[in-house]
């Protein structure tokens, strides 16, 4: 059994597809959320799951938050770190001390359109294809080794809110997914490339 420690800052509706999901061999530990009114906590609370919020804006700073959220994530002897839109950037000393064993999944293909307002700059950059990538943290933002991506394709009609939609159901397979290839053991992160076995 694998236990996941999910991150959210809001609704979760990643963290929700990863839950719904019924992983085999994956136990959500807790969901850990850096905004108290976060929904997504309610959520997991009325399924059962342990929450804690940690208001980022109570520590002195980055640093300080990361170590409290360190420890409260090695307290549910966490074997994956899952972020589930958590809009915080983390430490470089945070994403070392996870590395190999924290996701992030970014509504773009990366390496194309990192940070935020991805989906408008897709569609003002005349973009055919949009989509989602589910990659392993680095320090550097939206950076990292690339597990899964999923692509959509960007109509002649969308709008930043039509295509976000679109993109958001491909997330909500995409990173269940690859929560399961990862708590199968198919995984390997060799270099900037990941392999994953059948």
């Amino acid at each position: 059994m694998k236990n996941i420690v999910i991150l959210i800052s809001g609704r979760g509706s990643n963290m929700q597809a990863i839950v719904e999901a019924g992983i085999p061999g994956a136990n959500i530990a807790a969901v850990i959320a850096n905004r108290p009114d976060a929904a997504g906590l309610a959520w997991a609370a009325e399924r059962g799951i342990a929450t804690l919020a940690l208001d980022h804006k109570l520590y002195g700073s980055r640093e300080a938050f990361d170590a409290a959220l360190a420890e409260a994530i090695d307290a549910c002897h966490a074997d994956l770190v899952v972020l589930a839109g958590f809009m915080r950037i983390l430490t470089p000393a945070f994403t070392e001390r996870y590395a190999g064993r924290m996701l992030n999944i970014h509504p773009s293909l990366l390496p194309a359109f990192t940070g935020l307002h991805t989906h408008q700059r897709a569609i003002e950059a005349g973009c055919k294809l949009a989509g989602c990538t589910v990659h392993f943290v680095t320090a550097e933002l939206d950076h990292g080794p690339i597990v899964f991506q999923a692509a959509v394709p960007v109509l002649d009609d969308d709008n930043e809110s039509t295509l976000a939609a679109r993109v958001l159901a491909e997330e909500h397979k995409l990173y269940p997914a690859a929560v399961r290839a990862f708590v199968e053991g198919r995984i390997v992160i060799d270099g900037l490339r990941v392999k994953v076995r059948d």
